[in-house]
């Protein structure tokens, strides 16, 4: 007889092609789909050997990055604009007795799957691989309980006394602190409270059918905790060995009314809620599936914990519908850029900052303007007790203070990034602040060797930089180095003021920016320890690095690798198919510096009359909309998961994976986004 390891490896792994198609469906599921995945395992063995459907035993090319067909035209709640409070009372109101399902309607769990609690639950009791064990147990059970009794339902006391048999955990224990997680963890959905609400006002009778394994006691307390009270009967499966899914419990609820009393139910389940409710004779009213709702969005490349709650949050607050707090919704493209995509990133950054600090001692933390603006907002929102500023400085400011020490960067920044983009050399010296030099250009005849031929090269003040005249521009200001040092020597003396006060009793700071060669960060270190002799050390954290892209990939390699520079999301040491993914030059840089765009003005130094503020970017109000949804997603997170601070260690991979499903389909939606707004990227 065959063992069973031998069946499997028959079945299973003989071919890599129908591996790959099994384990795709079968890992992680229980109940019915694990059978399901088994008809397909079945399925996939006759194809190939009956078929000769050869090809299912070819190896799948597994794709690194999620693709995602993401919609470009709306934003993603306005597909559930239809669902208000509204209209829903419209409906309900005509009949006499409103029923309602529990978990995905009245209620919400923080997970983009139910059984995702588990992971927690695990943690909790320190049981590896407790998911897949706890979703196997209660299905052995069910399958007990329908040999013995015909029907499938099961109590949460019947499942942990098989776990404790099998697994040899505690079910007191166990079934208690699983309870304790349903409290902590669900909370109404504000859609449905406001339905609920409304309709007993109108003194409407409600009672709430559920198909579940948690006890009728542990359920209203649960449905109270949330603010449903006055609600005239709840109906658990469980508890009555019925369920909505065969129609028995809905046979049930009606024999407990006058047979003349019209009645409807509200639930998400397509077949529970939809198919058997209109079977047993109630009107119906579908509210759809959030986190059905989101399937072609959301990234699931993600850790099983991080990535469950990240799609909750997301999938809850986005399709619940109209009439959820909010007179905004459905909510702005801006809005869900910064929820969906900026949300996780920001929460994750601002925890990973924090732990850096505890860990090296860090007395302050600056964020640097204007990609800390929001940072700042988050962190003092989780930490507040922290010592934190808010502080100027820029790329142009840093660029002219640091020309006394890296003359290279100087010019590479301020000429040779500009070469051939329709800058005069006025021009280009106004943005320097060196426009005194001017009246000297004329006076200035550069010979230029070319091709063993000389010639000169006369600078003129309405010329075109471009790469032929370059570098004589370069020589003409290396000429009047001591008049351009003497431009900048009063900003210095004021920035170090600035500084002085700022780092006043700190010996050890962090300075935060987005990236990208942490020149920002690098240029305050150099300033303050050298130049300007305050006795403070200065770490760079950014988000991420140069990249594989950059004309200078290794530009902070030795910061980086001195721990001088910290990064987030990616570098050249971790997380390096994102090194290898972010490419500047089809803007990705961008994007990011999108998500923590200000609505302050720009930022241009520090003058003897204090500092100097250029113009706004673009599209405030949208910039607004991005803060406001990066925000709302971090309070919506931290409030779910306060009780579970291991929750808040989010790894810049899972902060990463939402942008890398905005990025599908050649950056279509990210370029969209982009349309709504002009950022200035060079140095001006």
């Amino acid at each position: 007889m065959l063992s069973r390891q031998k069946l499997y490896h028959f079945f299973v792994n003989r071919h890599i092609g129908i591996s790959q198609r099994y384990h795709k469906v079968h890992d992680g599921v229980g109940g019915i789909k694990k059978i399901l995945s088994w008809c397909y395992l079945a399925w996939l063995n006759f194809a190939y050997y009956i078929l000769f459907c050869h090809f299912l035993g070819e190896k799948k090319e597994i794709e690194i990055y999620e693709q995602k067909r993401l919609d470009i035209s709306a934003s993603e709640s306005s597909r559930s604009g239809k669902l208000s409070v509204e209209d829903y009372i419209k409906v309900l109101k005509e009949y006499d007795v409103i029923s309602f399902d529990i978990f995905d309607t009245l209620i919400f769990r923080p997970f983009s799957e139910p059984t995702d609690l588990f992971y927690l639950l695990g943690t909790e009791l320190e049981y590896m691989n407790f998911k897949e064990m706890r979703v196997a147990k209660e299905w052995e059970c069910r399958q007990e309980k329908h040999k013995e009794t015909k029907s499938y339902e099961v109590t949460l006391s019947d499942i942990w006394k098989r776990i404790e048999q099998e697994a040899g955990i505690c079910a007191e224990k166990g079934l208690a602190l699983e309870e304790e997680l349903e409290l902590s963890l669900c909370y109404a959905n504000p859609f449905m409270m406001e339905v609920f609400l409304q309709l007993k006002q109108m003194g409407k009778p409600i009672v709430i059918v559920s198909d579940m394994y948690l006890s009728k006691e542990l359920l209203t307390r649960l449905l109270h905790k949330n603010g449903y009270e006055g609600f005239e009967h709840l109906y658990v499966s469980c508890e009555y060995g019925k369920s909505k899914a065969d129609g028995s419990l809905f046979d049930l609820v009606k024999s407990q009314f006058n047979p003349n009393l019209s009645m409807i139910h509200v639930g998400d389940n397509e077949i529970s809620d939809v198919k058997m409710a209109k079977k047993t004779g109630f009107a119906v009213l579908h509210y759809p599936n959030v986190n059905r709702m989101s399937l072609s969005y959301r990234p699931y490349d993600m850790s099983v914990m991080i990535g469950g709650a990240y799609r909750g949050v997301v999938n809850n607050h986005l399709y619940c519908g109209v009439g959820n707090g909010t007179s905004t919704y459905p909510y702005t493209m801006e809005y869900e850029y910064g929820f969906i995509y900026g949300g996780l990133f920001v929460l994750g950054y601002c925890c990973f900052i924090h732990e850096y600090c505890q860990k090296n001692g860090i007395d302050k933390v600056l964020f640097l303007s204007r990609d800390g603006d929001i940072l700042k907002q988050v962190y003092d929102y989780l930490y507040p007790q922290e010592p934190t500023a808010y502080v100027y400085w820029s790329r142009k400011a840093a660029t002219k203070l640091e020309a006394s020490f890296d003359k290279q960067d100087y010019f590479r920044r301020f000429l040779f990034h500009k070469i051939n983009q329709d800058y005069t050399i006025k021009e280009i010296l106004d943005s320097m602040e060196l426009s005194f030099l001017l009246d000297e250009l004329g006076d200035w005849k550069n010979i230029w060797e070319e091709k063993n031929q000389k010639r000169f090269i006369e600078l003129k003040a309405e010329d075109k930089l471009t790469d032929k005249n370059a570098e004589a521009l370069k020589q003409f200001l290396d000429a009047k180095w001591d008049q351009v040092l003497a431009a900048y020597s009063s900003q210095n003396l004021m920035a170090k003021a600035y500084y002085e006060s700022v780092l006043s009793g700190c010996k050890k700071v962090a300075a935060v920016d987005i990236g990208w060669a942490g020149s920002g960060a690098m240029v305050l270190r150099h300033l303050v320890s050298y130049e300007w002799n305050i006795p403070c050390e200065i770490i760079g954290i950014v988000a991420g690095t140069n990249t594989v892209y950059n004309a200078e990939p290794n530009a902070s390699e030795s910061f980086l690798q001195s721990g001088k520079l910290v990064a987030y999301l990616y570098s050249q040491s971790h997380n390096r198919d994102l090194q290898k993914k972010h490419d500047p030059n089809k803007d990705y840089n961008v994007f990011w510096e999108l998500l923590l765009s200000s609505p302050t003005p720009q930022f241009k130094g520090f003058y003897p009359e204090g500092p100097s503020f250029g113009s706004y970017d673009a599209n405030q109000e949208g910039i607004r909309e991005i803060q406001r949804g990066i925000f709302d997603f971090v309070k919506e997170y931290v409030t779910h998961f306060k009780n579970f601070p291991y929750m808040l260690w989010i790894l810049g991979r899972d902060a990463y994976a939402p942008m890398l499903v905005a990025a599908s389909h050649q950056e279509k939606y990210l370029k969209e986004m982009e349309k709504r707004f002009h950022l200035e990227i060079n140095v001006n």
